[in-house]
């Protein structure tokens, strides 16, 4: 892949597919919140009720009814906090129009969100999943335990054609992948799909770098989590798609009961607004970081994406344990896309979960380390790794090597 030094940022007066064919950064901040001004606010409420009162039963039943055929958003006033909420409704609205999806659906988890998809495709008798590694760690056992009654196949990009069966429902791949940062040919892995759903964890990427409903998917899923909230204070899901999709989800959201609360919706709403801004400050810094680590004599190999991103994995010669043990201003933790800089060992916490011989096989290997970079002073995170890292036992790689290195 191309050094980190080469990465170029998408331009900044990027297109959103959205009617209003506005830039991407305008979008982030204005969209769920166009009615506000009208209202007299500025800020968008938070509706935090859990039921609503209505005096008309047989209205009300007359939309209960419709959201059971269908699952589309009641018309009028709210009715149960688990059928919908309007703050929740503001970050449905803003997510679905930076993907260019026509509806997206939010959950209390990137988990739960995912489990919606696969109940939904389930339920038409369509169980069976063609998936590539690596996935999130939580993702992959989801699927090779069949813990909702799915059987999965895996395979490489190149075998998702062969690998589809008339009960498939659901072809499932994450690009950038977690923790490789491995990418996939969206495009092509739509077309070998056919007819059947394909959908993209988009975490990694957020739609600032790509927008995998441009490419063919038909579902974007988010651990919302990460880069959207940004601020690593809120948990939540999401799935961008279709509205016809989004009726079934919903249906299942309603029914399951994996509801968003209220103030994560608008907590997410919030990072949408900044999030162009951080994921390109981030990226910088991590582009910057990707090729000090591949000049380093003390690191095997670095693993960036060509699409750029605030993410950076690397294989250290000596004690991963010790690196993770080392770090002082880096936060040693689970999850990403925060503002401050976190790096974990995967095979000991995030894919701890995954059968040890498919970790490794899937490239997720003992020494390998994933750094979710922040927005601090690079020079700062790069003093706190190299004193991480430990003593340099040779001198600096040239970086022509540097670059071949780095992936």
């Amino acid at each position: 892949m191309d050094s980190a030094r080469t990465h170029t940022s998408p331009p900044d007066d990027v297109r959103t597919t959205a009617a209003t064919g506005r830039a991407l950064a305008t979008e982030a901040v204005h969209a769920g919140r166009d009615d506000l001004a009208a209202q007299g606010l500025h800020a968008p409420p938070i509706d935090l009720s859990t039921t609503y009162p209505s005096y008309d039963s047989r209205g009300e039943a007359a939309r209960i009814d419709a959201f059971a055929a269908d699952g589309a958003e009641p018309e009028g006033p709210p009715v149960y906090g688990r059928l919908g909420n309007p703050t929740v409704s503001r970050f449905e609205t803003a997510l679905a129009r930076l993907e260019g999806t026509e509806a997206a659906v939010a959950f209390a988890s990137g988990m739960a969100a995912l489990s919606a998809v696969l109940l939904v495709r389930g339920s038409m008798g369509l169980r069976h999943v063609v998936a590539v590694r690596p996935l999130y760690g939580c993702s992959d056992h989801l699927l090779a335990a069949g813990l909702l009654g799915s059987e999965v196949t895996w395979t490489d990009p190149a075998g998702v054609a062969d690998a589809l069966r008339p009960d498939t429902g659901l072809v499932l791949v994450e690009s950038p992948a977690n923790p490789t940062l491995a990418e996939v040919d969206l495009r092509a892995v739509a077309h070998a799909c056919g007819s059947v759903p394909l959908l993209v964890d988009n975490t990694f990427a957020t739609p600032v770098l790509q927008r995998p409903a441009e490419h063919g998917a038909r579902l974007v899923l988010h651990s919302a989590t990460k880069y959207l909230g940004g601020h690593g204070d809120v948990l939540a899901g999401v799935v961008a798609c279709d509205e016809e999709f989004a009726g079934r989800l919903r249906q299942v959201r309603f029914a399951t009961g994996g509801v968003l609360h209220p103030l994560a919706g608008y907590l997410l709403l919030r990072g949408l607004s900044t999030l162009p801004v951080r994921v390109r400050a981030a990226s910088a810094n991590a582009a910057e970081l990707a090729g000090r680590l591949a000049a380093d004599p003390r690191v095997a190999r670095v693993h960036y994406p060509r699409i750029g991103g605030a993410m950076v994995s690397f294989e250290v010669h000596g004690d991963p344990h010790e690196v993770i043990g080392g770090v002082r201003l880096i936060t040693p933790a689970v999850s990403l896309g925060s503002v401050d800089t976190l790096i974990q060992h995967p095979a000991s916490i995030s894919h701890r979960i995954v059968d040890a011989d498919d970790r490794r096989q899937a490239g997720v290997g003992d020494r390998l380390l994933r750094l979710s970079v922040g927005l601090e002073d690079v020079d700062d995170l790069w003093a706190d790794l190299d004193r991480a890292l430990g003593e340099r036992a040779a001198g600096a790689v040239p970086l022509r090597e540097a670059l071949a290195r780095t992936e």
